[in-house]
């Protein structure tokens, strides 16, 4: 016996774009132009045009875009505020509500997302595939081409795929350089800005690898969230199922005839195929729920279709959930759902009354460098401080620094008043004059409040050191 004779043959596919030797399937879906893929192409227009246009959209006096994450300088402008690194709090928020958000929405309505907003999905279905289709012969209809493409037709659809690719590198780029800067990189010359130019042919390469040979793949192999299925989805949930009772066993039959096979009454499926030849994963809806399913409904448009030609009624395929499908009555309002809102509504409370009370200027501070105090010729203990002040606002900002409690103890700064502009970071030296006398234990706290003309207040208590038991040496903190 051979090598190969000894090893277990697998009885299927292993997966829908593996054949059962190991090599890789092609799928080449048809397109079936129901009322959900007509619908599916209106939302995924709709959001190919709003990624195109969001970072180009100012929101506040200072040009910031609705959306755009600054790593340069450690900023994130969302709907017009601004997150900093500092805000932990409010980051964590963010982030657990979104994942929250996702956790909702699948326990309600599967993997909607993915069929119908997930970029993957959106640009794979109704900008790649369509200009492939276009330049291999079966536009409008997809499907394997039936004779040999000639090469040159294959040049121009990669080549079309590349300039593609490069308008996404670039419009993902102005999510994370502001589109002033981004379009200065454009019209420059690569060297006066290589870090961008990389992160664009990066970008680029990566998506002409993704949309061009790896495709359905992404959503089988490479995203997790399908794995996450049999976590997020319970019996209730939304999901596209095929009714068993009402299609099985399957045969063939005329339009409007009494349906017999192998003499006994089939079921309404006539075992056309066309649900698994429509599907952008390869997958057979009628084997039950899959991980490889996302959800497009391609396959209920298909079957649909079927069905009208047989003067039968629609749903065979249709969404439903497990519940349904199998005579129990749906539940929409369950534990988890319940769970899952209530978690998310105190999040988001959370979140928008952090905003609400957020002050238009943020107050760090920190030691100055060098020994922890000094003793001036007046005898009186001098320590200095560093506050870092954030304008938070869009607009310019006169801020007033001075101690809560100013006996026997004053505070020095550079100017008067400090001025910030909008979004502006500033160091100021300040130094906290006291009286030795105040020093008991070494040290003392005080309170340095920082002031705008509004009335908004920032306050931050600081550990002063000072002489120990009347001595006038300087101590380590």
């Amino acid at each position: 016996m051979s090598y190969e004779e000894s090893l277990l043959k697998p009885q299927g596919r292993v997966l829908s774009t593996l054949e059962s030797d190991g090599s890789r399937r092609w799928i080449y879906p048809r397109v079936a132009k129901g009322r959900f893929w007509h619908a599916r192409r209106i939302v995924a227009y709709t959001l190919i045009g709003i990624f195109a246009v969001i970072p180009y959209i100012p929101i506040n006096k200072q040009g910031d875009p609705l959306i755009l994450i600054d790593l340069l300088n450690r900023k994130l402008h969302l709907l017009g505020f601004t997150f900093l690194p500092t805000d932990t709090v409010l980051l964590a928020l963010l982030m657990v509500s979104m994942i929250l958000s996702v956790f909702f929405v699948t326990a309600l309505l599967g993997r909607v997302w993915c069929g119908w907003a997930c970029p993957q999905t959106v640009y794979m279905e109704y900008v790649y595939r369509p200009i492939e289709r276009l330049l291999t012969g079966k536009a409008g209809q997809g499907g394997e081409p039936r004779k040999k493409v000639p090469g040159w037709r294959y040049v121009l659809m990669y080549g079309v795929f590349l300039i593609v690719s490069l308008h996404l590198a670039n419009t993902g780029l102005a999510y994370f350089v502001p589109y002033r800067e981004l379009h200065t990189w454009i019209t420059s010359p690569p060297w006066h800005h290589p870090i961008g130019f990389i992160a664009v042919i990066i970008v680029t390469a990566w998506m002409m690898w993704d949309f061009a040979y790896w495709r359905e793949q992404m959503c089988i192999i490479g995203c997790p969230y399908g794995r996450f299925q049999s976590v997020l989805l319970d019996r209730n949930s939304l999901i596209i199922s095929y009714d068993r009772a009402r299609g099985e066993p399957r045969g063939k039959k005329k339009r409007l005839s009494l349906p017999v096979a192998n003499g006994k009454s089939s079921g309404d499926c006539v075992d056309c195929h066309l649900c698994a030849s429509v599907c952008p994963t390869g997958i057979d809806i009628r084997e039950g729920l899959q991980i490889e399913c996302i959800a497009c409904a391609q396959c209920i448009d298909a079957c649909d279709s079927v069905m009208d030609k047989l003067g039968l009624p629609r749903g065979l395929i249709r969404y439903s959930s497990q519940a349904r499908i199998s005579g129990e009555k749906q539940r929409i309002i369950r534990p988890r759902v319940v769970i899952y809102g209530l978690i998310l509504v105190i999040l988001l409370s959370l979140m928008v009354t952090t905003l609400i009370m957020m002050k238009p200027f943020d107050l760090m501070v920190a030691r100055g460098r060098g020994v922890p105090f000094v003793i001036d010729p007046n005898g009186q203990v001098v320590n200095t401080w560093i506050l870092k002040i954030t304008n938070r606002s869009q607009d310019h900002q006169r801020l007033q620094v001075r101690l809560q409690d100013p006996e026997n103890i004053r505070i020095e700064t550079t100017d008067s008043a400090i001025r910030l502009a909008p979004g502006e970071v500033i160091d100021e030296p300040v130094r906290i004059i006291a009286d030795r006398r105040l020093f008991q234990n070494g040290h003392y706290r005080a309170v340095i409040q920082v002031r705008d003309e509004k009335g908004n207040t920032r306050e931050k208590t600081v550990l002063l050191l000072g002489p120990y038991g009347g001595h006038a040496h300087a101590v380590s903190q």
